[in-house]
């Protein structure tokens, strides 16, 4: 799966799934079913490059962010980082690796303690992986993290509350950038902020990848921004893949009836191109990751779904360099 064309893979994930059980009854819990949020996806990401990551609400999107953090254990399949399977590995192994990996949460309201000030929630990390050897040491480098993000560094004695939304957010990503890591999963880190605030906070994680050399995952529902900040964007339905691709293939030539629905969404600025494109609104509801649909979990709202669509769950497969699509009709 996904093997040609790699260069430098710093994540590589394969067959990941991740089921939470359905359990009934107070006191002799049984289980009775499981919530498929992710079943059986494989991705990979090269070193420096951004892979987008979208799809509707309740996908799987944010849950494959924490299986690849391990916040999650998987229920199966492999995460390799910087060649090592991180599933495999015991809480304790996995805490020297913990560094090299970090996340910026979706909501800079509640992922911040509100009881700690702005300098020890960004100093933190450095505490707990011993990367100050003095209290001097210290506070310059939380005084260089505080600039790094654009923020001024007598802020730090500020508390949460005191911030805006948007500053709050530089100081999660001033917190994910103390242990100098190499992978940043971005979970819709701008979702929560006013739209002239999100071009800030993208720019801001744009200019920290070049200058740290860092590598995103970046999980968004905006196809917008996703358009922006991507090198490649891997479409994803009820805790399935539909389509892989680079940004500007994906945009100009989507191939599977899901993304070019999603994509038909997107306003268009230009409203003489925006009167005359075709709109795919898509019927029914996105159905339950209880009980997902058999074969294709897509067909039961596919505008061009046949019978066959039932029967089989479509794999992934290359149908142009680099671009990769799950659907039997493409």
């Amino acid at each position: 799966m996904q093997n040609g064309h790699r260069g430098d893979v710093l994540l590589d994930v394969r067959g990941l799934k991740m089921y939470f059980p359905v359990t009934s009854g107070i006191l002799f819990q049984k289980k009775v079913a499981d919530i498929k949020a992710v079943d059986d996806i494989s991705f990979f990401v090269r070193k420096g490059e951004t892979l987008g990551l979208v799809g509707e609400s309740g996908c799987g999107k944010t849950t494959t962010g924490r299986c690849v953090l391990q916040l999650y254990r998987p229920t199966e399949g492999e995460v390799v980082f910087e060649g090592v399977d991180l599933c495999k590995l015991k809480p304790r192994e996995l805490r020297p690796i913990r560094r090299r990996m970090q996340m910026v949460f979706q909501d800079p309201y509640s992922s911040l303690n509100p009881r700690m000030s702005a300098g020890n929630i960004v100093g933190e990390p450095l505490i707990v992986h011993r990367l100050a050897k003095n209290r001097r040491e210290y506070r310059e480098q939380v005084a260089e993290l505080f600039t790094v993000v654009g923020l001024n560094p007598y802020m730090a004695d500020r508390f949460p509350h005191e911030f805006s939304g948007g500053q709050r957010q530089r100081i999660g990503v001033a917190r994910a950038l103390a242990v100098r890591p190499s992978l940043i999963v971005c979970d819709e880190p701008v979702s929560a902020l006013d739209v002239s605030i999100q071009a800030q906070v993208i720019n801001l994680l744009e200019e920290l990848q070049e200058e740290f050399q860092l590598t995103y995952l970046f999980i968004a529902h905006d196809l917008s921004v996703v358009r922006h900040i991507s090198d490649r964007v891997a479409v994803m339905y009820l805790g399935h893949i539909m389509e892989i691709a680079a940004r500007a293939e994906l945009y100009a030539n989507p191939l599977h009836p899901y993304t070019k629905a999603l994509l038909s969404a997107v306003p268009i600025p230009d409203p003489v191109v925006e009167e005359t494109r075709e709109r795919i609104i898509l019927t029914g509801d996105v159905p339950s990751p209880l009980r997902p649909p058999p074969g294709c979990v897509f067909h039961t709202r596919c505008p061009i779904a046949i019978d066959e669509c039932k029967a089989a769950v479509p794999e992934l497969r290359e149908v142009a360099p680099d671009h990769w699509v799950a659907c039997i009709r493409v």
